[in-house]
């Protein structure tokens, strides 16, 4: 079972639970319903639309695909099956539909102030519990990048490791040796002397965390003539404001966590035709 299945099954699960009262009320019998968009965006949520309307065995005709530009009154998709299994599916189809394409609306608001650069949008782990998968999903659909998705796929350290570990250089050399190959080390600085110190340490990734932009300056002409191949990521309230300030300095990331923790639901409704 996929991860969209698994997720679907306990969101229908959490609308049913013991039984829809409504169900066993009227006789089984075919109809037709529509998802109406009401303001415009970048639509996300398709390809867990299409996982629910296979479970219920419902027919879904898309007019459009994750990622497109959406207007107020397009019709999004078509539904045909069981008059009472469209009504069941309504308010997961919906939620899953506003939730993430408003994550990716409100990323690619953030994309385009980076359109002329080579900077890539990150999302970060500010995500919501058990949705994490959805709304990184959501975050691509926007035309962002996905930063680690978990623990497991980076060692990124933070100020509260690095207030744990007395030898750094001893610690990224045993780190080395034991975490996968494939695997990268990102270590957060908040100064520049302490970005000079781990690009002698060379680390992957560096983090500026909450720094200045003369400081981001610095740190980057001294990884071009010390470490090279080390990215550089900027983090720390990333507003659109200071994505203008930013962009045309060549630092490889920024991460920004308001765009899946302050986006706000896309609207769109059910209608049965």
């Amino acid at each position: 079972m996929s991860q969209i299945n698994s997720f679907l099954i306990q969101v229908l699960n959490e609308d049913i639970g013991s039984g829809d009262l409504f169900y066993n009320l009227i006789d089984d019998k075919k109809a037709k319903a529509k998802i109406l968009c009401k303001e415009s965006g970048i639509l996300s949520g398709i390809e867990y639309a299409l996982v629910l309307c296979e479970m219920k065995e419902i027919e879904i005709q898309l007019n459009y695909q994750d990622g497109d530009i959406i207007s107020k009154g397009d019709i999004i998709l078509t539904l045909e099956g069981n008059f009472k299994d469209l009504l069941q599916i309504e308010r997961t189809l919906l939620n899953t539909l506003q939730h993430s394409s408003g994550i990716a609306t409100q990323t690619n608001r953030f994309v385009k102030k980076l359109s002329n650069s080579d900077i890539k949008l990150l999302d970060t782990r500010k995500t919501r519990p058990l949705l994490r998968t959805l709304e990184k999903y959501s975050v691509r659909n926007g035309g962002g990048y996905n930063h680690r998705m978990g623990l497991y796929d980076t060692l990124m350290l933070k100020d509260t490791h690095l207030a744990g570990i007395k030898d750094i250089k001893s610690f990224l050399e045993t780190a080395r040796k034991n975490i996968p190959w494939t695997s990268k080390i990102e270590v957060e600085c908040e100064n520049v002397a302490q970005c000079k110190e781990m690009l002698s340490l060379d680390v992957d990734i560096i983090m500026c965390d909450n720094m200045s932009t003369s400081d981001i300056k610095e740190v980057l002409e001294y990884r071009n003539k010390n470490s090279i191949k080390t990215l550089i990521e900027c983090s720390g309230n990333m507003d659109e404001k200071r994505l203008d300030q930013l962009k045309d300095i060549k630092i490889d990331a920024i991460s920004v966590g308001s765009i899946t923790h302050q986006a706000t639901w896309l609207d769109f409704s059910m209608k049965m035709l």
